[in-house]
């Protein structure tokens, strides 16, 4: 990511400060997640957008070549055949700059990292009674 003079206090700020080339992909990766995950929360996490839901969702950011996403290890083994055209590392992919933003399965992932969280919090509920 491009080096920022003032560090960003929220996602709109981050997105302005982006580099121009990654700007709308980044605005196309936040409407996709507020439209998967309605109720997440939206906040910088280690300086990235992020998306909470009882514990983080899925995190985001803007890079040289390409935009990161960061939906922890557990999809990344779901959506492996999904992700072939991507480079991946065990919880993040690499979306190409100049390629579409395939936001189908950006959406997929999204809603299984809430229904993760969910049944989490549901065994750690159970465990407590």
């Amino acid at each position: 990511m491009t080096s920022r003079k003032a560090r960003s206090e929220n996602i709109t700020e981050y997105i302005n400060a982006a580099p121009r080339k990654s700007r709308k992909k980044l605005r196309e990766m936040r409407a996709c997640i507020r439209a998967a995950a309605p109720g997440a929360k939206e906040s910088l996490k280690w300086g990235m957008p992020a998306f909470s839901y009882q514990r983080i969702l899925v995190t985001f950011a803007a890079l040289k070549h390409h935009i990161g996403f960061y939906p922890t290890s557990s999809p990344m083994k779901v959506f492996s055949e999904r992700l072939t055209n991507y480079k991946t590392s065990k919880g993040a992919i690499q979306f190409p700059i100049n390629e579409a933003i395939p936001l189908t399965l950006v959406k997929d992932m999204v809603k299984f990292r809430i229904k993760e969280n969910l049944e989490k919090e549901n065994a750690k509920l159970k465990k407590k009674k």
